[in-house]
């Protein structure tokens, strides 16, 4: 599964508000909740919630990447969101985060789940690749982006 076949414009959002991370993972969760794959959107964050209890997923280099697994969703779904400002994420590197890929499947996909957070983090660890993002205004334009970087990344 590619990553870009995950995300449709309206699962993508530039500019989004939020002044912490709670606030960035409860907007998340609510973009992701209108996909038709979400059965239940509390079911969903609780689970992201929940993970995110264990260890942040602030992984870096203004990069977090909140993910969960519950029965609350028919298929692996994500969205993708670009802060409007940089947030305090609690991140593992102590820097402050602008991008945020969440990531919800089944609880029995564990495989697929774990080779998609794979993929997102190593294009998210490209520099070049992060900052062409945040200079991005349009949702059509970063899902295009995330096509190109995926047919150059893992297909070239």
């Amino acid at each position: 599964m590619k990553i870009s076949d995950l995300l449709t414009e309206d699962l993508v959002i530039t500019h989004l508000d939020g002044n912490s991370k709670d606030d960035v993972i409860n907007a998340i969760v609510d973009i992701v909740a209108s996909s038709p794959k979400v059965l239940d959107k509390e079911k969903v964050r609780s689970a992201v919630f929940e993970r995110e209890q264990i260890m942040s997923t602030g992984v870096g280099d203004g990069f977090a990447i909140p993910h969960g697994k519950t029965d609350a969703v028919s298929d692996i779904v994500g969205a993708f969101a670009v802060t409007a400002e940089s947030i305090d994420y609690e991140s593992l590197d102590e820097k402050p985060v602008r991008l945020v890929f969440l990531l919800v499947s089944k609880a029995n996909m564990v495989g697929p789940h774990i080779k998609l957070l794979s993929k997102i983090s190593r294009l998210m660890n490209k520099a070049d690749f992060r900052n062409k993002l945040l200079e991005v205004d349009s949702p059509k334009e970063i899902i295009e982006m995330f096509r190109q970087e995926e047919a150059t990344y893992f297909e070239g």
